[in-house]
């Protein structure tokens, strides 16, 4: 992320950005350096701390209580936004008004979800979470359609959510009762991967021209999520009696790397090669929890996860496509948010 200055933040519609840190907005700016890094590389290493983020969870709640995990994601990946603005001198947002919003999007964004998926991977399994976060993008097209009266539902789009939710269902095993799956696990990561979309709404309708930067703004997000887990974990956990090595390196990796260095690294992403490039993320994720799951974890895939995960996936894709513009025609007003 960089110093520049919001002009209209909106989260990408990909989950992004799920396992991680929707960010508050991608903004314009001044030209983006000339990066040491080539960005396919920075694109491969996003998409594998993604896609492991569900491993970890898993790790991290077979040490730690769900919220006790949550608490500590946040708090490193606090810890890493902290030290980005200090080295690049950014300020956090002075606006009362600004630090509400970013109370409600923090809780819609950060804590409620990640809370849902630590809880959700103590009776299913990793690989099954992955997949869920993979329908954001759906639950995203069919809120904005009531949220945002801008957003006009095309024939694809329409198309690509009856796709997604049958993809779902072919996940699920609808046809056999849904036998061998957790109902409650299942609900809260489905409800986890809805409410990144609820939040990023709120984002678009709330924090637009606040004056502060996209990494000022995530900043000031993790950290007021961090202060609610911090109110709740003491009341709703006991205190751990011993700390194990797998599960504590589990928790800090996924904050520092998942909710901190994702998010720096999903941000150049955006201002490099573009919000469209950058959200495909989002597709590689679920490929690689599914495997992260069955191949270090050794959790079990019959033919119908796979399968209706790349429906799923197909689904996501097609809600996401914009309709093209005839040669020679005005092109609609621009919202710096979309693609």
């Amino acid at each position: 992320m960089t110093a520049t200055t919001a002009t209209a933040p909106a989260a990408p519609q990909s989950p992004a950005t799920s396992p991680g840190i929707p960010l508050a907005g991608h903004l314009s700016g001044p030209p983006v350096p000339r990066r040491t890094v080539d960005w396919r590389i920075r694109f491969a290493a996003l998409s594998l701390i993604w896609g492991f983020s569900f491993l970890l969870i898993k790790v991290g709640t077979d040490g730690y209580a769900p919220l006790q995990v949550t608490f500590g994601r946040l708090l490193s990946g606090t810890a890493v936004l902290a030290v980005a603005m200090a080295v690049r001198r950014e300020r956090p947002p002075r606006s009362l008004r600004t630090w509400g919003h970013l109370c409600v999007a923090a809780f819609f964004l950060n804590a409620l979800p990640f809370s849902l998926f630590a809880y959700a991977e103590l009776t299913i399994p990793s690989t099954l979470a992955g997949i869920c976060n993979a329908t954001s993008p759906l639950w995203g097209m069919a809120l904005s359609v009531v949220a945002l009266s801008e957003d006009r539902p095309t024939r694809r789009r329409v198309a690509g959510l009856g796709l997604g939710f049958i993809g779902v269902l072919t996940v699920l095993g609808a046809w056999q009762g849904f036998s061998g799956l957790d109902a409650t696990g299942t609900v809260m990561a489905l409800l986890a991967s809805l409410s990144y979309p609820v939040g990023w709404i709120y984002v678009r309708r709330t924090l637009a021209g606040t004056g502060s930067s996209t990494l000022a703004l995530t900043g000031g997000q993790l950290f007021l999520g961090t202060a609610q887990l911090a109110l709740v974990v003491p009341a709703a956990t006991a205190r751990p009696e011993h700390f194990p090595l797998s599960a504590t390196l589990a928790v800090v990796a996924l904050g520092a790397l998942g909710t901190g260095l994702a998010v720096l690294l999903q941000y150049g992403l955006v201002e490099e090669v573009g919000p469209t490039t950058a959200q495909m993320v989002t597709y590689f994720i679920p490929v690689i929890a599914t495997a992260a799951g069955v191949g270090l974890l050794g959790e079990q895939l019959s033919w119908n996860t796979p399968v209706g995960a790349l429906v799923v996936l197909l689904g996501a894709a097609l809600t996401q496509s914009r309709a093209r513009i005839p040669a020679g025609t005005q092109p609609p007003p621009h919202r710096r948010d979309q693609p």
